[in-house]
């Protein structure tokens, strides 16, 4: 984003607030934030807790079918070919990223080479190493969409402003060493651009209120606490940004388009200066949403009417492997609904589509941002199937039929996938390679794994093709990697496990643990610097699961869910290991 787009974004955002005092913000429910009267500090905040915390759980690898209605431009970008196409708004790099015609959003979001990005990091909260345990994991406050190499080079840094020892800097966003007083104890941070600096501010505040009871394992800028949940300097830092880089309408429109999707509001995007009442300037006042600009609600000046979908037109849900679930979305745009619109099906395969509520609210509706209807197709038998979704009541005089679509397909078989030597190896890059799926897959994930004194830490990415190039590399920090192919929501068995072998650092580790156990998805990859013998797993009752004669680094073995004990000839104190 150029100097120029960004003034232009801080006059109109400065002129949006001052309008905002007298019209109020965004499009919450009649009675949404009552709960938040006559409350300040601690009590305001957990009533702001309260009032969000409920929200529908989305799919995590669905988030791009969302993200397309939240996270798109609102103007058209032409393509080479001269196409007019929809360009993601991602806050990481300057990057220009289409979704091209006959794309859909996951297609787009796969051949861009995009990523899933937690903005407060998922490792921070993790639970016996799991991450997925709460809803926070696929919470849209927290997620967006990412440039993949500035997703990679942030790590799980904390926010903070970057001083002058500068290791990523991609023009939009930077990595390095903090300022004195900010990183709360991390090496370095991860500083956004200025124009998103209020963007993200905001959303760490919404984790900080709904997810204040999450164990944070990670206390760079959370404590578990449920009062104040962020450290000091965390605050400050915060306060400043919000200030510096007020509410825009890039996050209004987001804020509506989250409620559609999830069902739940930020009240940080809501009311500005509501973080100012928890944590800033303005503790000691009450606070009242009322003198915040309180809820306006459109007048009805016209006929009740839908404008989109067109009537009879189609929504292709594509392919499921019988029994299981995909999702797909409708787009429901309208005005001057008089009362609730209805939702229903029919059809001979009605049965396998589901939708995500009957009744829409016409203030979701005449609010004139439209309104995401979730659709899910579950195949019970091969081929296609068809359903009509009807939508009608509202003050309209008809009703709307959509066409729904999908084909049951059978549950492909995906070959194990062979991991080849990593190349192109400096101390701050290398590329990973794998052998190409002899059938048609959607996408690869690759598991990558570090290993360091504390213990091992993996984190997934996907990869449109055979091979990914990872930009962080820590040379004194041993990792490994292994791969899956995905087709219709099925994964492979996982490959071998390939070791980039790390500097002295590691010397350390193996003389203390020659033998280290990786974790993997449903199992583990052996980590030695030499042969062993006689490996021997037990469960924890005691009983003897597996014996292996000899193993080296980098082999792999697939296990049960549950938690084991890994003896060998070389290495007799047991190395305890979970299996997901």
């Amino acid at each position: 984003m150029t100097m120029a787009t960004t003034a232009i974004k801080s006059a109109f955002s400065t002129a949006l607030i001052l309008c905002a005092w007298a019209q109020g913000w965004g499009a919450a429910p009649i009675g949404y934030y009552d709960g938040l009267d006559g409350k300040k500090k601690e009590a305001l905040k957990a009533a702001a807790k309260a009032a969000v915390t409920q929200h529908q759980r989305l799919n995590y690898t669905n988030l791009p079918v969302y993200w397309e209605y939240s996270d798109v431009y609102p103007e058209l970008v032409e393509s080479q070919s001269g196409d007019m196409c929809k360009r993601w708004w991602e806050m990481y790099s300057n990057n220009i990223y289409l979704i091209l015609p006959n794309q859909t959003a996951r297609q787009s979001f796969s051949a861009n080479g995009m990523q899933r990005e937690h903005s407060v990091p998922k490792s921070w909260w993790k639970y016996l190493n799991d991450v997925e345990y709460t809803p926070a994991y696929t919470d849209m406050w927290n997620l967006y969409p990412s440039d993949g190499p500035a997703n990679q080079a942030k790590l799980n840094y904390p926010l903070g402003e970057v001083g002058s020892s500068v290791t990523y800097d991609n023009g939009s966003c930077k990595v390095g060493t903090a300022v004195t007083g900010q990183g709360g104890g991390s090496g370095r941070v991860f500083e956004p651009a200025d124009e998103y600096k209020g963007d993200f501010a905001r959303s760490f505040f919404y984790m900080a209120t709904v997810y204040d009871d999450l164990p944070w394992v990670v206390n760079y800028m959370y404590v578990q606490e449920s009062w104040p949940t962020l450290q000091n300097w965390a605050v400050n830092m915060l306060l400043q940004w919000a200030r510096q880089d007020p509410v825009s309408q890039k996050e209004i429109d987001r804020n509506d388009a989250v409620e559609n999707a999830q069902g739940n509001r930020n009240p940080f995007v809501d009311f500005p200066e509501l973080a100012e009442f928890i944590w800033g300037t303005r503790t000691d006042e009450v606070f009242n949403v009322e003198e915040q600009g309180g809820q306006i609600t459109p007048p009805i000046t016209g006929d009740p009417e839908l404008t989109s979908p067109a009537n009879g037109s189609y929504v292709d849900l594509g392919q499921a492997v019988v029994g299981m679930a995909t999702s797909g979305a409708v787009r429901i745009e309208g005005a001057n609904l008089t009362g609730s619109l209805s939702v229903s099906l029919s059809g001979k395969d009605k049965s396998m589509f589901t939708v995500s509520t009957k009744s829409i609210p016409a203030s979701s509706i005449n609010m004139g941002t439209g309104y995401l209807l979730e659709v899910v197709y579950t195949p019970a038998s091969l081929g296609m199937h068809e359903a009509s979704l009807l939508l009608f009541d509202g003050g309209l005089s008809g009703s709307l039929r959509i066409n729904l679509r999908g084909e049951g397909c059978e549950r492909p078989v995906l070959s194990t996938l062979t991991a080849y030597e990593a190349t192109d190896v400096t101390d701050s890059s290398y590329v990973a390679h794998w052998s190409e799926s002899p059938e048609p897959v959607d996408y690869y994930t690759v598991t990558r794994v570090r290993y360091y004194e504390e213990g091992a830490e993996s984190e997934t990415y996907d990869s449109p093709v055979n091979s990914l190039e990872f930009t962080d590399r820590d040379p004194e920090v041993m990792e490994s990697y292994t791969v899956v192919s995905s087709r219709l929501g099925i994964h492979s068995q996982p490959s071998n496990s390939i070791i980039v072998n790390s500097g002295s650092s590691v010397t350390g580790i193996m003389a203390e643990m020659p033998f280290m156990a990786g974790e993997i998805e449903g199992g583990f990859v052996v980590i030695a610097d030499s042969e062993h013998t006689n490996m021997s797993i037990y469960d924890l009752s005691g009983r003897l699961m597996l014996c292996e004669p000899v193993v080296r680094g980098g082999d792999t073995f697939m296990l049960p869910r549950g938690i084991y004990l890994i003896t060998t000839d070389q290495s007799r104190r047991p190395v305890k290991l979970i299996v997901r």
